[in-house]
């Protein structure tokens, strides 16, 4: 073959290669960004299955139930702010007592935990206190 020939061929694979790099690396960008799409309309869709809580209670000196807490995101993409919870006062053999609402003015980001804590003055008999999750507000 002809050097010149040969110097086609090079440069026309070279060149179909690097254009195959670069559509390669666009697709995989598209596809990330379809994949990031779908995965926060699930998480705005669905904040309880992402926010979690933990907590708990005592008395203080004036008898006020203090509730100490934790809300944590496992969200990877959605953001999340005033968290709505609700607490359940029950007494020594579970009997419900008194429910309150509360919202928890926090911004909580992928991956975050955030403290709170609260003063009540729960019933009379109250032993323990559940906390649960209501809903949150979706960061835009």
């Amino acid at each position: 073959m002809k050097p010149s020939c040969l110097l086609f061929i090079f440069v026309f694979i070279s060149f179909v290669a690097c254009n195959s790099k670069e559509s390669r690396a666009e697709k995989e960008k598209e596809s990330y960004e379809k994949t990031k799409a779908a995965l926060l309309g699930k998480e705005e869709n669905n904040p309880a299955m992402f926010i979690h809580i933990k907590g708990e209670n005592k008395k203080n000196l004036i008898g006020q139930t203090v509730i100490k807490g934790k809300i944590s995101s496992s969200a990877t993409v959605a953001k999340y702010k005033d968290i709505d919870i609700k607490l359940n006062f029950y007494s020594k053999t579970q009997t419900l007592l008194e429910s309150d609402d509360e919202t928890i003015y926090v911004t909580l980001v992928p991956g975050a935990t955030e403290k709170f804590k609260t003063k009540y003055f729960a019933p009379k008999g109250t032993d323990s206190v559940a906390i649960s999750f209501v809903r949150a507000k979706v960061l835009k």
